[in-house]
């Protein structure tokens, strides 16, 4: 009985903690985009990992890209999260973004943390529910 009631405790404080992961990396990914919409690249540049910003150097450099590139990233009119996963020891978000014309989107994005904070590694646009390759 005891070790059930331990395997019980244990899963259930897993389960808090993969949830209050996911709710920081939510948060982390909607900060970015909140930036983008108001933009406050400087703000954006700050979500991005070391990585990241070394690469673009910038806020500026790096909100041209994503302009350029994201568009649906840097306007979207609705942001869905999906599923959090692991996918060879990273952590990666899946997240649909409808753009200002209504076409969807899918994105991942890598996630890093560096201490205990989460930053974005990288993103990757996928292919949309529906679309034919």
């Amino acid at each position: 009985m005891r070790r059930l009631i331990l395997c019980l405790a244990l899963g259930l404080s897993l389960s808090l903690s993969t949830q209050a992961q996911s709710n920081e990396i939510e948060a982390n990914i909607r900060g970015q985009i909140d930036a983008f919409k108001a933009d406050d690249f400087t703000t954006a540049f700050t979500f991005a990992s070391p990585s990241i910003q070394r690469l673009f150097g910038t806020p500026e450099n790096f909100g041209a890209m994503v302009r350029n590139g994201y568009p649906m990233v840097w306007r979207p009119a609705e942001i869905r999260f999906l599923e959090l996963r692991e996918v060879a020891g990273q952590l990666w978000q899946k997240v649909m973004i409808t753009d200002e014309a209504g076409q969807v989107h899918v994105l991942d994005y890598q996630m890093i943390d560096l201490e205990n904070d989460w930053k974005i590694n990288g993103v990757q646009i996928l292919d949309a529910p529906g679309s034919v390759v």
